[in-house]
C-alpha cells in the first residue's frame, strides 16, 4: 500500500486552520480551486490537474468530518482511488496539521508519488502559513479606540459557500493596516540608516579649496593630506593604489571553485507576513560524488525554524546546521526550510555558508 504523509507545525489556533482547510475560497488560495458537485451535498471536484503529481481533477467525497480536528475524503482520480485524511492536533504553540493519503486502488510511479508529496509539502509549509497569517491580521481592529482591542473576522460557511458581504466590507480596514505597517517599517529603516559622513578636506594648492576640489577630495583617504603637494595634482596616483588592493580580494574568490567543486546557493522562495521559506541548492560540478557536505544558516534574531525538507538538521542558538546524502558528480541536492517570528523587513537569513565558502544569492 502506497502512502504519502506530510506534517507541518503551525503557530495558529485549530479553528483558524480548520477555516483555511474547509472554506473553498481560502482553499483555492493555498492549494487548488474547489467546486461542489450538483445534487451531492458531500461531494466536490478539486481542480488539481495542473499540480505536480496529479494527472486529472479529483472527484472527492467527504466520508468523515469532525470540526475542527478531522476531515476524510474518498478521492477518485484518473482510474485511481485513494483516501485523504487531514487531521488537526493541538500543540503548545498552536496546532499540527497532518495530511495522509493512502492509495487503495491503482498505482503511482515513484516519480509521481514524490512530486505529489512535494506538492502537498509546498502548499502546507509555504502558502498555507501565509493565508493563516493573513487571516490573523484581518482579525485586528485598527479603528481608533483602546489599544489592543480586536474584532473577530466573520466566519464564512464551508465547502460550497463564498466569502460573505461582511468579509468584503472589512477590506478598507485591511488596507489601513497594511499602510500602517509600511509607515512603521519606513520609520525603522530611517532610524537605523547610518549618518552621512562629513566631507573630508583633500589636498589642494591653497588654504581655501574650491567646492569642486572639496567634492573630489572627499573620496580620498585622509592620510593623503600629508603627502607632497606635487603628488596631490596627479590623478593616476590614487587609481593604481586601488588596482592592487582590488586584485588580491578577487584572487581567493576565483580560486574557490578550483579548491572545491561543491558550491551552495540560497533563495527565498516564498514570504509571509511574519516569516519566509528558504531554499538551498548544493551543486557538485566535480567528477566524483561529494560526501559529508554541511551548510550552516544563521537565522535572524527571534527567528523560529518550523519545517525542514530534504536534509537533516540541528540547531545551536541561531545557527542551524544542515547535512544530507552524498551529491553525485554533476548533480545537485535541494533542501528547504520554513522560518517564522521574524521582523516584517527580514526576508532572508543573516548568513549562509558551505564549509568556509558563503552561499551564492545571499
Amino acid at each position: 500500500m502506497i502512502e504519502i504523509d506530510v506534517q507541518v507545525d503551525l503557530f495558529h489556533p485549530a479553528d483558524r486552520v480548520w477555516h483555511a482547510l474547509t472554506d473553498r475560497g481560502l482553499l483555492a488560495r493555498w492549494f487548488t480551486e474547489v467546486e461542489p458537485m450538483a445534487g451531492a451535498r458531500h461531494r466536490m471536484l478539486l481542480f488539481t490537474a495542473g499540480l505536480p503529481g496529479f494527472d486529472a481533477a479529483v472527484d472527492a467525497e467527504v466520508t468523515d468530518r469532525r470540526e475542527p480536528e478531522l476531515i476524510v475524503l474518498r478521492c477518485l482520480e484518473g482510474g485511481r482511488r485513494s483516501r485523504l485524511t487531514c487531521a488537526v492536533d493541538l500543540t503548545a504553540e498552536g496546532c499540527r496539521l497532518s495530511v495522509h493519503e493512502v492509495l487503495e486502488h491503482g498505482s503511482w510511479s515513484d516519480e509521481q508519488r514524490g512530486r505529489r508529496e512535494e506538492s502537498y509539502r509546498q502548499a502546507l509549509t509555504g502558502r498555507l502559513p501565509a493565508i493563516l497569517d493573513w487571516l490573523a491580521f484581518r482579525q485586528v481592529d485598527l479603528r481608533r479606540g483602546e489599544a489592543g482591542m480586536t474584532a473577530e473576522m466573520p466566519v464564512t460557511e464551508g465547502f460550497g459557500d463564498g466569502p460573505s458581504p461582511a468579509g468584503r466590507r472589512r477590506w478598507p480596514l485591511l488596507v489601513v493596516g497594511l499602510a500602517a505597517v509600511v509607515l512603521v517599517a519606513g520609520a525603522v529603516v530611517w532610524a537605523v540608516l547610518p549618518a552621512e559622513p562629513d566631507p573630508v578636506a583633500g589636498p589642494g594648492s591653497g588654504p581655501a579649496p574650491s567646492p569642486t576640489a572639496t567634492t573630489t577630495a572627499s573620496r580620498t583617504p585622509k592620510p593623503t593630506v600629508s603627502a607632497a603637494p606635487a603628488r596631490s595634482t596627479t590623478s593616476p596616483t590614487p587609481r593604481p593604489s586601488r588596482t592592487p588592493s582590488a586584485t588580491p580580494s578577487r584572487t581567493p574568490t576565483s580560486a574557490a571553485p578550483s579548491a572545491s567543486a561543491v558550491t551552495a546557493r540560497y533563495e527565498t522562495v516564498s514570504t509571509r507576513l511574519i516569516g519566509y521559506t528558504g531554499e538551498v541548492v548544493v551543486d557538485n560540478a566535480g567528477g566524483a560524488a561529494a560526501k559529508g557536505w554541511t551548510v550552516a544558516v544563521t537565522l535572524a534574531e527571534g527567528g523560529t525554524l518550523t519545517d525542514v525538507s530534504g536534509a537533516d538538521w540541528q540547531q545551536e542558538g541561531r545557527v542551524v546546521t544542515f547535512t544530507g546524502p552524498p551529491v553525485p558528480a554533476g548533480r545537485s541536492r535541494t533542501f528547504t526550510f520554513a522560518v517564522r517570528d521574524v521582523d516584517p523587513l527580514t526576508r532572508a537569513p543573516e548568513g549562509c555558508s558551505l564549509g568556509d565558502d558563503p552561499c551564492a544569492g545571499l
